[in-house]
């Protein structure tokens, strides 16, 4: 990429949920825009933390954590990274507009999850196709 990216644009040209876009690349590090409405999947990355920065709206991500369940949230500007191992399952009631940060070929379902609904992309992230 060596052009600048309106978010606002990129977020336009895709209306399909928990279903990534590849903006950029940083080094070995995909930076994915995604969609996120009702509920994704238990899952986790065994090998890598997972960032999220919500761009707009409100997501909750539910842990699993060693000290038991929690689930943080989100609003608009907020950032939270899930570290690696850790099973968790994102969502939003309202839905939200998410840049993820990780590593290229990380699978949206984790490396372990439950099973997959219709409405959950299993990629490792789709071209984004901005009109000029």
């Amino acid at each position: 990429m060596n052009t600048p990216l309106d978010l606002a644009a990129a977020f336009a040209a895709f209306d399909q949920t928990w279903s990534p876009r590849l903006a950029a690349t940083v080094n070995d590090y995909d930076i994915r825009l995604a969609r996120f409405a009702g509920e994704h999947v238990w899952h986790v990355h065994d090998d890598t933390d997972e960032f999220f920065l919500v761009v707009e709206g409100e997501i909750e991500i539910a842990l699993r954590e060693p000290e038991g369940e929690r689930t943080v949230t989100l609003p608009r500007g907020s950032l939270f990274v899930v570290p690696r191992g850790t099973y968790h399952k994102p969502s939003s009631r309202h839905g939200a507009q998410v840049l993820l940060v990780e590593p290229t070929g990380t699978l949206s379902v984790g490396d372990d999850h439950e099973e997959v609904p219709d409405h959950v992309d299993v990629t490792t992230g789709h071209a984004l196709e901005v009109s000029a």
